[in-house]
């Protein structure tokens, strides 16, 4: 596989080295909580859940949410953080781009995977939701700006890999996806010194 594995994420949880974890959830996640964007008793997944604040987040407010990560590190810290704040949601080891939920889902919450994937596997994976959803489902997407100078030079650096609009709209084209109008919101992430565009697209 193209990119990080299995054993390069699990090192990250073994040596607690996880810049991308923030501590506590995204603040965006609390904005579309409190405007309706994502509304409980919903169906959603959390994919590349890592510590879990934000399955923790989305379970405390009465969602059905199904955790998956790749790596068994993210699994055990996730489960830890429900168990401590009786909580239940669904939470698998698995692989994001061959894993399908039993019923399709209401929405997805996509933070950190796509920038954690190699790009030779987006349009495998943009394909990949829009198989989980149902028509109508809301794909609730954090678009990591990660820009780098050696972009110029056709250097592909990462993770986390920079999620550009561009390549959005070629992945979640809109035959297949109602698209918000712009300008999206840039969310800050001090950890990265780095910021995520945030975008919810609904399933055609």
């Amino acid at each position: 596989m193209t990119g990080p594995d299995v054993a390069f994420w699990q090192q990250r949880f073994d040596d607690g080295q996880l810049p991308w974890d923030r501590g506590r959830s995204s603040p965006q996640l609390a904005v579309w909580l409190a405007d309706g964007t994502l509304s409980p008793p919903s169906r959603v997944a959390v994919p590349g859940c890592g510590s879990g604040h934000e399955v923790e987040t989305l379970a405390r407010a009465g969602f059905v949410v199904t955790a998956l990560d790749y790596a068994p590190g993210a699994v055990a810290l996730t489960r830890e953080r429900l168990a401590a704040a009786a909580l239940r949601a669904d939470i698998h080891q698995a692989d994001v781009l061959q894993w399908q939920p039993p019923q399709p889902l209401d929405a997805v919450y996509e933070q950190t995977c796509l920038c954690a994937l190699h790009p030779d596997h987006w349009t495998a994976y943009a394909a990949t939701l829009r198989s989980w959803l149902r028509p109508g489902g809301r794909l609730a997407l954090l678009a990591m700006q990660a820009r780098r100078d050696s972009a110029a030079e056709g250097q592909i650096e990462g993770p986390p890999y920079h999620v550009d609009v561009n390549a959005l709209r070629a992945l979640f084209t809109g035959t297949h996806w109602d698209w918000p109008k712009p300008p999206y919101a840039a969310v800050p992430h001090p950890s990265l010194d780095w910021a995520e565009l945030a975008l919810v697209l609904t399933r055609r």
